[in-house]
């Protein structure tokens, strides 16, 4: 009898153990059931977010493509059509000989007219030119447009270049390009400003370029219509290369746009020329 009493109380022991076991282990399985399914999840949700953000980039990288493609065509026929027709306009007025002093004088001042645009004409193709971009390098191109702007009288543009200058890669300096030339057009179009700085910082880390006119600003809430269009074509060509563009202004206090880039994170635009499908 003894014995059988002590195999009882081993026995509900053992199965005090066991039972108690059970209550011990069941929360930390749920636990680690919850906290494997959290992780799944949350690796589900990383993985949709980075294809949304692969696709929005290829879309993004495809529609530059065919804008750069557009452009480089259009370059292509102002300087091996247009400008060569209007070269033949000017040597046929010089052919003119009228003894009308009157007459002569306007034929004159026409063909000044006339090399002066196919002068324009050859600037404007070669700031649409990617090569023209590539050959010469970011700044040296933004000089070049902020000259041909300045000589237009349109608005009085300054450049200012602070620290070392270092490439940036092709695709990434014609994109800030594109940026710039966006930029530069809406504040001809919409800011009435006399001026424009435009600022190119390069540091270690990092690259700025800035865009700052005197001109009429505008709300905030323009940047919904279509003036925000451009200004949200200059964010999704930053986002492309791996940089951050911010606008601030507000009426009367003029606009500034900043471009933020880190030159040694991996671009995610890949460097290499635009497809050419013009053949």
């Amino acid at each position: 009898m003894q014995t059988m009493a002590n195999n009882n109380t081993n026995n509900i022991a053992i199965l005090v153990i066991i039972t108690s076991l059970i209550f011990l282990i069941a929360p930390v399985s749920i636990l680690l059931y919850i906290y494997i399914y959290n992780q799944r999840k949350k690796k589900l949700i990383e993985e949709k977010e980075h294809l949304k953000s692969a696709f929005k980039q290829e879309l993004l990288k495809t529609q530059i493509e065919v804008q750069e493609q557009t452009l480089t065509n259009i370059s292509r026929e102002i300087h091996d059509n247009i400008t060569q027709v209007l070269s033949f306009v000017k040597l046929n007025l010089g052919m003119i000989d009228n003894k009308d002093a009157g007459i002569q004088n306007k034929i004159n001042e026409s063909r000044k007219l006339v090399a002066q645009t196919i002068n324009d004409l050859r600037n404007l193709s070669k700031s649409l030119s990617f090569e023209h971009i590539v050959s010469f390098g970011l700044v040296k191109t933004i000089e070049l447009e902020v000259e041909r702007i300045n000589n237009s009288g349109l608005i009085n543009t300054s450049v200012n270049v602070d620290g070392d200058v270092y490439p940036l890669g092709q695709q990434r300096e014609l994109v800030l390009f594109r940026i710039f030339q966006e930029g530069l057009n809406n504040t001809l179009k919409y800011s009435g400003a006399p001026h424009l700085k435009i600022t190119l910082q390069y540091s270690e880390v990092l690259f700025n370029l800035t865009l700052e006119d005197d001109g009429a600003g505008f709300s905030p809430g323009l940047l919904e219509d279509n003036l925000g269009a451009g200004l949200k074509n200059m964010k999704n060509r930053a986002f492309l290369v791996g940089a951050t563009a911010n606008i601030d202004s507000s009426p009367g206090e003029g606009c500034r746009i900043t471009v933020t880039l880190n030159p040694f994170e991996q671009q995610l635009y890949d460097d290499g020329s635009p497809t050419d499908r013009s053949g």
